[in-house]
């Protein structure tokens, strides 16, 4: 199952029965203006889940901004949102599929593959026609048994004892100016993890769209020969996209430091990088 769908694919999907659709927009300035776009109107049938309370864990000293929920707890969530072993499931934002990439990645990270993000999000689907209600649904239960994929994470440690080994390549997917070190908006210090290098996840796209699997290969093409590829971003969340686009362009295997850069710069004596970094290559 490719990592997105198009709007056009999704509208024939409409109304089947083993389809959930799940909103995620969300707004670090304003906590609450997600679920009150949600309200204000919703794909059909569409469900909503908080980045922060439904899709994170509890915050702690280190882990990050967005650390990762308990994988019980993930599951006893998104079976409440009617996410069962069989469901298909397509998760949007208005965000160019920065957060919906969050539930694209956990499902995966359970054991659950028929997960996509909806390429453009609401505004693609609202362009191609598609319809927008406010009537909340009613939802069923369903159960979601937590198979967790063993190998999709690697936490500050790994990286402290392999980030520098030949054939590891740490990738930063945040804009540029972050990376650098130029300004920090959200975290306690600038700059990045000494050695990665800067592939923002804002480049997957043209127009708010993904671009097409053949220029993201060309984008990737010097992480094809690592031996490891490990993303993070400011705190988990859109380090997720860069691995949807890995996916699709035939790079498997990458990996999420889930607690990320907000992780990495809660430890007093963490090492960092400020200004351009190394060049992309391969192993």
């Amino acid at each position: 199952m490719t990592p997105w769908i198009s709007p056009e694919t999704l509208q024939a999907r409409i109304g089947s029965p083993d389809l959930r659709v799940v909103d995620v927009r969300s707004s670090l300035a304003d906590h609450g203006a997600g679920r009150r776009a949600y309200l204000a109107g919703h794909l059909p049938g569409a469900v909503f889940l908080d980045l922060e309370t439904d899709l994170s864990g509890p915050l702690a000293a280190h882990g990050g901004r967005h650390p990762l929920p308990d994988p019980e707890r993930a599951a006893v969530v998104f079976g409440a949102a009617g996410i069962g072993a069989d469901t298909h499931v397509v998760a949007y934002d208005d965000a160019g599929g920065m957060i919906a990439g969050r539930v694209w990645w956990m499902l995966r990270w359970l054991g659950h593959e028929r997960v996509q993000v909806l390429d453009g999000g609401v505004d693609a689907w609202t362009a191609a026609g598609g319809a927008m209600v406010t009537e909340v649904p009613a939802v069923a239960p369903a159960v979601l048994e937590p198979r967790v994929r063993d190998g999709m994470t690697v936490d500050r440690a790994w990286l402290l004892r392999h980030g520098g080994d030949p054939g590891v390549v740490v990738v930063d997917a945040r804009a540029p100016e972050r990376y650098r070190g130029d300004v920090e908006p959200l975290d306690v210090r600038g700059g990045h993890i000494p050695g990665a290098i800067n592939l923002p996840y804002a480049d997957n796209l043209d127009g708010g769209r993904f671009r097409a699997p053949e220029a993201l290969r060309v984008r990737y093409a010097a992480l094809a020969e690592a031996d490891s590829v490990v993303v993070y971003c400011g705190s988990g969340v859109s380090a997720a996209h860069d691995l949807m686009a890995l996916e699709a362009c035939g790079i498997a295997g990458a990996r999420l430091y889930p607690g990320s850069w907000s992780d990495w710069v809660s430890y007093a004596d963490a090492e960092v990088a400020l200004g351009p970094g190394p060049e992309p290559h391969g192993g």
